[in-house]
């Protein structure tokens, strides 16, 4: 596998809002156990009209690292939480305004009273740096670029709406852990680019694509008829964030090379991947039995569960 793979968001705006907390570690196990650790979610509006707003998770945060040396995540995130201004308190004018370097990853688990593990993908923690000015080039703050195995390019041609493909690939994080990943193309020169790569599960294209994470909101109507008179009608709203891609690199990687990506280190990477989910899934089963409403999960798939070498994430 490469030495370096590439998995980096830049995020970069005004701070919407945030819901951070500062814990203490109370598993006696642990060795964190007594420490003092900040978790939550920092919101951030990366265009001037505060449409594109964007989640970045931090899950654990202590105040010093491995090292014993001071996290500055742990501070910066303390310092939002005791003077951070945001846009949905103090107005556009007034937010505090931040970049994040962030990562995609996998929010894991299993809902309660459903069996089907839910795998959602997010930014995930990242150094803050406060700013005094924005990039003024609004495309450039909600950044990705992934080094991915692609598998599969499906074009979708919804009614009522422009056609894209979809890229299923896999990306991984700085343990090279392997994440099961959805990409957007939308760009008709994109979409051609990616349908004629010839992906398939069996032979699979390693490279690197870039592009934005967009989150839009879709307005859903729906009519209902009445027996007399005018129809009802109801509107909803529907949520979605997108990693668009908007470029690749003209030569892919290769796959099978050592120096790049062999198949063998993707099924070790899938079966430590299938370890972790049955983990996922025995926690949710004692967390919901613990409240009085225990759940079945389905068993994670085996990690021989994969045929002649194709790849399905």
């Amino acid at each position: 596998m490469r030495e370096k793979i590439v998995n980096r968001e830049d995020i970069e705006g005004r701070l919407f809002d945030f819901n951070l907390g500062v814990k203490q570690v109370e598993d006696k196990d642990s060795k964190y156990f007594g420490k003092s650790f900040i978790s939550g979610t920092l919101s951030i509006a990366t265009d001037e009209n505060g449409l594109n707003v964007l989640d970045v998770h931090y899950t654990f945060i202590t105040e010093t690292t491995k090292s014993g040396k001071a996290d500055s995540r742990y501070a910066a995130l303390k310092r939002i939480m005791e003077t951070g201004k945001t846009w949905a308190k103090d107005g556009k004018d007034e937010a505090t305004k931040l970049r994040v370097s962030s990562a995609g990853a996998l929010n894991d688990f299993y809902p309660q009273g459903q069996e089907e593990l839910v795998s959602q993908q997010r930014n995930e923690s990242g150094f803050i740096t406060f700013l005094s000015t924005l990039n003024p080039d609004g495309t450039n703050r909600h950044k990705f670029i992934f080094d991915a195995v692609i598998t599969r390019v499906e074009v979708k041609e919804p009614e009522n709406a422009p056609m894209y493909a979809q890229i299923r690939c896999a990306i991984f994080n700085f343990r090279k852990d392997i994440l099961p990943w959805t990409l957007i193309a939308r760009d008709p020169g994109a979409i051609d680019y990616f349908e004629n790569l010839g992906v398939n599960e069996g032979e699979p294209v390693f490279t690197q694509v870039w592009g934005e994470i967009v989150n839009t909101t879709q307005k859903i109507e729906k009519t209902i008829e009445s027996a007399w008179g005018a129809p009802q009608v109801e509107y909803s709203k529907r949520t979605a964030k997108e990693w668009v891609v908007t470029g690749a690199r003209p030569t892919p990687y290769g796959f099978g090379d050592e120096s790049n990506i062999t198949a063998e280190e993707i099924n070790e990477a899938l079966a430590k991947r299938n370890v972790y989910l049955e983990d996922v899934k025995t926690r949710a089963k004692q967390y919901y039995a613990e409240k009085g409403n225990a759940i079945q999960a389905a068993p994670a798939p085996a990690a021989n569960a994969i045929p002649n070498g194709k790849f399905n994430f």
